[in-house]
């Protein structure tokens, strides 16, 4: 067998063949006809919105809200028992009452007391409990009593180099 320079998967070349009755007609696409059905689309799907949200709108003006039943538990109620993770509701009210005490707020004004109250910044406990641990670390802790016992850190660092004996060189 003689082998052949020519691969099987090769193009070959075909530029010679000239076939006069096949060519491209420019009307064989019609890109009126392509518009008009987009067109036609886009305003059936702004009609379905339309009436979609209509049908909603009608549906959801007939919902009637069951009473609350008497055996229901309330919103303070359904908290489970503390402690509760940072952010759930209700959670470390102390925190809350303490923190307004603390920082002098102004007074709200009348427009305020209409609506709902602010929604509360999402960081506010860990902001709260960091507060609180500065001020133990820098004054002190708090007994029940509110007073300070102990010292505060740098003061016990200051107290401890002083009773360490230095070597001398």
């Amino acid at each position: 067998m003689s082998e052949s320079k020519h691969h099987i998967t090769e193009t070959p070349d075909t530029s010679h063949i000239k076939n006069v009755d096949v060519t491209h007609e420019v009307s064989d696409v019609s890109i009126e006809g392509i518009a008009k059905f987009v067109l036609a689309l886009v305003i059936l799907m702004v009609v379905s919105f339309v009436l979609m949200w209509a049908m909603f709108r009608i549906l959801d003006s007939r919902v009637v809200e069951p009473e609350r039943s008497p055996m229901a538990l309330s919103e303070k109620e359904r908290l489970p028992p503390e402690p509760r993770l940072q952010g759930a509701p209700g959670f470390a009210e102390s925190l809350d009452k303490t923190a307004q005490a603390s920082k002098e707020e102004k007074p709200p004004s009348p427009e305020a007391n209409n609506g709902p109250p602010p929604p509360k910044d999402p960081l506010f406990e860990i902001q709260v409990l960091r507060d609180h641990w500065e001020d133990v670390l820098k004054n002190g802790p708090v007994d029940q009593n509110g007073r300070r016992y102990g010292m505060p850190i740098e003061k016990a660092k200051e107290e401890v180099l002083k009773e360490l004996k230095v070597r001398k060189q």
